[in-house]
């Protein structure tokens, strides 16, 4: 039997994912639940072999429980299920070693035959977004080591928050210096990496895999 906790905060989803895996005669559903942080205290529990996670979902999303579990060691395989395929949640998945991600338009045969492949210890994942996201790693941590030679870490922190749209007052109020301050370092940075204003530096910031 595979043993199985699923977890989705959509209740036809998740009702209907629990009457597919019944129908299954070497599937045995062990919890259904609405949202990570239920899913997480089943999982914890009942030790199923294969846990299905929705990404989207309130409290801890389905990358976070994926994380803990990990982190844990609670032994389950994981399958994420997502509307949309971001690269993010991809790059997430990859980094995390997630076994599985299957998208909600396919075919629900495919969802049974990927939760086999996971709990025989095989990988089934999107392969275009898998190899997209291992790129995008690859060029983060060039850019990284690239960006770690020019700036010091308080700099490398300063960029990714003005990349993320924060202007000098807020990033002075987060780091608890002056604005007079921050416009120092911002100076100091465009003249390292040899931009000239903020675009400039959101379009560096976006080329290392800063953001």
């Amino acid at each position: 039997m595979i043993r199985l906790v699923i977890a989705d905060d959509h209740p036809l989803i998740l009702n209907g994912l629990t009457g597919l895996f019944n129908f299954e005669e070497d599937f045995q559903v062990l919890a259904s639940c609405s949202n990570g942080t239920d899913a997480l205290d089943e999982i914890r529990r009942q030790r199923p072999d294969v846990a299905v996670l929705d990404i989207r979902m309130p409290g801890l999303n389905g990358i976070e429980v994926a994380r803990r579990v990990t982190e844990e060691r609670l032994g389950a395989r994981l399958v994420l299920l997502t509307a949309a395929l971001e690269d993010e949640d991809m790059l997430d998945a990859v980094m995390l070693g997630i076994q599985g991600v299957v998208l909600k338009e396919m075919a629900p045969q495919f969802l049974v035959q990927c939760i086999r492949k996971v709990h025989a210890g095989e990988q089934w994942l999107e392969r275009r977004s898998a190899k997209q996201a291992l790129e995008k790693l690859l060029k983060r941590e060039a850019g990284g080591r690239e960006v770690a030679h020019l700036l010091t870490q308080r700099e490398i922190e300063l960029v990714r928050m003005v990349a993320g749209g924060s202007r000098n007052k807020e990033i002075a109020d987060k780091l608890c210096i002056s604005e007079g301050t921050v416009k120092v370092h911002l100076h100091n940075i465009y003249q390292k990496i040899n931009v000239d204003g903020r675009v400039a530096l959101l379009r560096y910031a976006q080329e290392k895999g800063l953001v």
